[in-house]
């Protein structure tokens, strides 16, 4: 099986620190599902999304190719965890009364990807994929977090970083889509969350294969000047963003 792998090595990290998806997100998706059957979660990663998903539907398929990522998942009696990439998942043809994405459509072969997405999708289908930006504390702590995403992990971005930094913008979507409102994810955390949070990135990850040493170490002491007692906890903002819409190709 292959695909883009950077986020196996810290799964662990992944359900801690990443930040979870606003209540009004889902809403806004489920008042635009007709029928809540069975859901898809493609990449699932931890399983946030398929668990928010699982408790208005009867049935939740969630997907990931990485081992590692599904054995983390938290478990839920209405969710099913399969390995599989999205390109080839192994659903039934014309299941799903919605297929989500959740910050991870960039990883993805997008031709062969909506492929699938028409033939696993039922008449009516709803489309939903969205992505967050860098995330904004406050102008001190964000001046050493811009400077670390930029001049420090920056070469080690991967190019799809590019379609996150774009909001999704050049991404081909083959049906029409809706508008949808600007969402944000509110949390509250401390020097060490951030730090977990930051050790996530999968440019954090690729400096450590490269380097063999953790670059948030070049940060530490700047960012604890600018954050003051470590303890102290500070509200972290991340914008959302959302490209959705109905499959009209579904079946085919």
């Amino acid at each position: 099986m292959s695909f883009k792998d950077h986020f196996s090595s810290q799964a662990a990290d992944y359900v801690k620190f990443r930040p979870r998806y606003p209540g009004e997100l889902y809403e806004f998706i489920f008042s635009h599902v007709k029928n809540k059957h069975i859901a898809w979660d493609a990449a699932t990663g931890n399983g946030q999304v398929a668990i928010a998903l699982a408790e208005v539907f009867d049935k939740v398929i969630a997907t990931d190719a990485s081992v590692n990522q599904i054995n983390h998942a938290k478990p839920h009696p209405k969710v099913i965890y399969k390995v599989s990439t999205v390109e080839n998942s192994g659903i039934p043809d014309g299941v799903a009364d919605l297929i989500t994405v959740g910050q991870a459509l960039q990883w993805f072969n997008y031709e062969k990807f909506f492929s699938e997405v028409n033939r696993v999708a039922k008449r009516g289908c709803f489309f939903a994929a969205w992505g967050y930006t860098l995330h904004h504390i406050n102008t001190q702590v964000d001046a050493v977090i811009h400077h670390y995403y930029k001049n420090i992990v920056g070469p080690y971005w991967t190019p799809e970083r590019k379609e996150v930094d774009n909001r999704y913008q050049t991404i081909p979507f083959p049906f029409p889509l809706i508008d949808t409102p600007a969402f944000t994810m509110r949390t509250k955390l401390n020097m060490d969350e951030l730090l977990g949070y930051l050790n996530t990135w999968s440019s954090t990850q690729l400096y450590i294969k490269d380097k063999g040493h953790n670059p948030l170490e070049l940060i530490e002491t700047d960012l604890l000047k600018a954050w003051g007692h470590p303890h102290e906890e500070k509200e972290a903002v991340w914008p959302l963003f959302m490209k959705a819409g109905y499959v009209h190709n579904a079946g085919k």
